[in-house]
């Protein structure tokens, strides 16, 4: 998997430069994040409609049986010693790892960072789509007797969030529990892991890169914050974003090829800079064609000229 060409400085360069600029990268990420916190809160729904959607993914789950979310919850609750490292993971990972991926490629491989940090806004774009077109109640919050235990509440004595999913205890109005489906904890999960294997030079990198995503899936449903089927739909998400990321590409650099000024040429040597004169006429102080050896003053030659008449 490559990201596209327009991305590794082979456009021209009054388009965009070879490396980016980190003065205006830090205002477009924080803009863009800004409207994906706004817009999940925007995007809560009906609380009914989304116990509805989660249960029919339940059911859909365990008529594919793909449900390995129940027992990977009971491990978790059973056993603290997984379950709190994993309320911890949940908690902190998501916001800390892929904007250290973003630097490490702004730093690292500059020429790949464009392509990148598009694909992840266009994927999260997308998953607020879903957000607000089907709100979902993940298990944790359906009714005890689905066999789902919140180990985020059970564990919350040992970390800073409460009852309400990872937002710090008495801030839970300020996230939204009901933004199951897709699951972009998989899906940032997965961006970093592609570049962390795709870029990374050193089998350490590249191992990260394979076991960080399959850490989270484990995590989002040993947590039960996601179902099965909402990892596969934060996967199906970036992959869209990753096909759409060339052509939105194209479209931004002819964007700008269309405001920003084209470069100017290098000045030309030559004063006159392509102006001629009429046949006969010269510019006072310039030299004729034969050059002398000892040239006569204009005034004595004017003389000369006068004697002879």
């Amino acid at each position: 998997m490559s990201l596209p060409a327009t991305a590794q400085g082979q456009t021209h360069t009054h388009t965009h430069p070879r490396r980016p600029r980190w003065w205006t990268e830090l205002p477009l990420i924080a803009l863009v994040y800004a409207a994906y916190s706004a817009g999940r809160l925007l995007a809560r729904g009906d609380v009914s409609t989304a116990v509805d959607h989660g249960l029919a993914i339940l059911r859909a789950e365990e008529v594919l049986r793909l449900d390995p979310e129940r027992a990977l919850n009971r491990l978790f609750t059973d056993t603290p010693a997984l379950g709190i490292p994993a309320d911890f993971a949940y908690a902190s990972l998501h916001y800390l790892v892929t904007p250290a991926v973003l630097v490490w490629l702004f730093r690292r491989r500059p020429a790949h960072y464009r392509a990148a940090r598009t694909w992840l806004m266009l994927s999260t774009l997308m998953g607020l789509v879903g957000f607000t077109l089907l709100p979902t109640c993940p298990p944790r919050l359906l009714d005890a007797g689905h066999g789902f235990v919140d180990t985020m509440a059970q564990y919350s004595a040992y970390g800073w969030w409460g009852g309400e999913a990872s937002a710090p205890r008495g801030l839970g109005g300020m996230t939204n529990q009901y933004a199951a489906m897709p699951s972009l904890h998989v899906g940032w999960a997965l961006w970093c892991g592609v570049l962390l294997f795709r870029y990374g030079r050193t089998p350490l990198l590249r191992a990260l890169g394979v076991a960080y995503p399959l850490l989270t899936l484990l995590v989002v449903m040993g947590t039960a914050n996601h179902y099965f089927l909402d990892a596969v739909a934060g996967a199906a998400v970036m992959g869209l974003g990753f096909l759409l990321t060339g052509p939105a590409l194209r479209l931004a650099d002819r964007f700008l090829a269309r405001v920003a000024p084209a470069p100017r040429g290098p000045k030309s040597p030559i004063v006159s800079a392509g102006c001629e004169t009429s046949a006969g006429e010269r510019i006072p102080g310039q030299r004729t064609g034969r050059p002398s050896a000892d040239p006569v003053p204009a005034d004595t030659t004017d003389s000369a000229e006068a004697a002879a008449r």
